[in-house]
């Protein structure tokens, strides 16, 4: 049943600034629960599904076209007192969202001066950083998901189970806060809404990850672009890993997901480009054409390795190797390749087959493993054989010589336990000049302040960088040096929240494994 103590109808945007302030304030888990649970507590059934997103740093509408010009433009003198509601702010965003085409700037700059000139000092700078993308506080997502498990008087793994089958941390909140843990056990998967993928830990080779597994599927790993594939009936619409709709831009695998032998299927799978001589085409292509709208994706490729979902049987909970048969009766030849063994040498030895074919390397899978929607299984596991690092771009400086005019050395950061972002290192390497100029354009957009050369920017974009290991060091808050480092792609496909961590950065060291 729903909440029966909810009495407060009006929490205001201060009391989130309070909880904010203390999640903030500690590095005990323990404490920015209690403080998060306890305003949550209060919220109301409007209110419920804003204040768990500004709590984790989203807004519910996405992006709203407000960057740091329009915001470090607001100049007004703070409220003496709190006035703002949760629900004002909701309302304000959702119009900022709705604001596009002429005169939409100037829109947009009445509804900010509106919502700012109602905004005690503290209120408005939770505000800025929320709207920039940069509410640092400590609470990702994952923290606001139990949080609200403790506020409703419900299981944790009730509520996790909810956000991973409905992807959207907001709409489960409302949920739990109208209809209780009977309205969260009854989040399922539903057909044409994605669901958060489930993602691999790492292992240093294949050896190491089939002693981890035991029994599994060795699968190639391709380096292209993650898609979730639904299908009801004759209706057909594709996702990204980040649960983004891209049907549109793959006509092609629409077509051959509607031609399958099944009714009601929801897959996970790669899309890839393809050369003539059949091998792969490098990440970039793959990615440059499944991201454009004008048809460029219409050849690509896809293969499967997935099957969560088949006429009107939910699959997340079989064992993979079961799945795994299903999916062959479904794909066929669509499938990625694999092979099923508990000997090392012959995964290793199919893993140097995945390598001369030009992919990036295998993934190893449990053969008994669950689908863990929106985890970071242990159960599976990826082995590259080069060394490379999802971070974030925290900042850049601007170039000279060549390289004038153009931001160019990186400033790196990987995810830190209090959920900011800790820095770890810069690089210029590996940066052709096309792409710095797309990413002087990038991180422009994403600029939230400046200091001498570096321009400073909202942690969004996540770019995958090769090195030789790391060192100890005192130079970086991480507390070490990344060896020779360079750019080897950016990922549009991955989000801040997947950047690899810094304790997995510290286990690069020298004698640290």
């Amino acid at each position: 049943m729903a909440r029966a103590n909810w009495q407060d109808p009006d929490v205001l945007l201060a009391d989130l600034v309070d909880a904010s302030s203390k999640v903030g304030a500690t590095r005990s888990r323990k404490l920015k629960l209690a403080a998060l649970a306890e305003v949550l507590s209060r919220v109301g059934p409007e209110e419920a599904g804003p204040a768990a997103a500004f709590l984790a740093g989203q807004l519910r509408q996405g992006r709203v076209g407000v960057g740091w010009a329009l915001i470090s433009a607001v100049d007004l003198d703070p409220a003496p007192s709190p006035i703002l509601t949760v629900a004002d702010v909701d309302r304000a965003v959702t119009t900022l969202a709705g604001l596009a085409g002429p005169g939409s700037t100037t829109a947009r700059s009445a509804t900010l001066n509106d919502l700012f000139a109602r905004a005690t000092a503290a209120e408005a700078d939770f505000l800025r950083r929320l709207l920039l993308g940069d509410l640092r506080q400590g609470a990702l997502e994952a923290l606001v998901t139990d949080a609200l498990a403790v506020a409703m008087g419900v299981k944790v793994d009730v509520v996790r189970r909810a956000v991973m089958l409905d992807g959207d941390l907001s709409r489960v909140a409302e949920t739990a806060v109208n209809e209780g843990e009977a309205g969260l056990c009854a989040i399922g998967l539903r057909v044409l809404r994605p669901v958060q993928p489930m993602l691999a830990a790492t292992a240093a080779d294949v050896r190491e990850a089939i002693g981890a597994c035991g029994l599994s599927s060795v699968e190639w790993k391709l380096d292209g672009a993650r898609v979730q594939a639904h299908r009801d009936g004759d209706e057909v619409r594709l996702f990204t890993r980040n649960l983004n709709d891209v049907t549109s831009r793959l006509p092609g695998v629409v077509r051959l997901v509607g031609s399958l032998p099944a009714e009601r299927i929801v897959l996970d799978g790669e899309v890839l480009g393809m050369g003539d001589d059949e091998r792969p085409d490098n990440f970039q292509d793959t990615m440059s054409r499944f991201g454009r709208h004008d048809g460029a994706g219409a050849d690509l490729g896809v293969w499967f390795f997935d099957l969560l979902h088949l006429d009107g049987r939910d699959l997340l909970d079989e064992p993979l190797l079961e799945r795994a048969a299903l999916l062959d009766t479904v794909v066929g030849a669509l499938r990625v390749p694999s092979v099923v063994t508990a000997d090392p040498d012959v995964a290793t030895a199919f893993a140097e087959g995945a390598l001369a074919a030009g992919h990036e390397g295998v993934m190893v899978k449990g053969a008994a493993s669950h689908y863990e929607a929106g985890r970071r299984g242990s159960a599976w596991r990826k082995v590259k054989p080069v060394s490379t690092l999802d971070l974030v771009v925290l900042g850049a400086e601007w170039g000279h010589g060549r390289r004038q005019g153009w931001l160019s050395n990186l400033h790196l950061g990987a995810r830190a336990a209090d959920g900011g972002f800790v820095m770890v290192g810069k690089t210029f390497k590996g940066l052709t000049d096309a792409l710095l100029a797309w990413q002087t354009e990038r991180l422009l957009e994403l600029e939230t302040s400046r200091d001498g050369i570096i321009v400073y920017v909202r942690p969004e974009l996540v770019v995958e960088i090769a090195l030789d290991g790391v060192l100890v060091s005192d130079r970086y808050p991480g507390g070490v040096s990344l060896r020779f480092a360079r750019v080897r792609r950016y990922r549009p496909d991955k989000t801040p929240a997947e950047a690899d961590e810094i304790e997995t950065v510290r286990s690069l060291r020298p004698g640290s494994g």
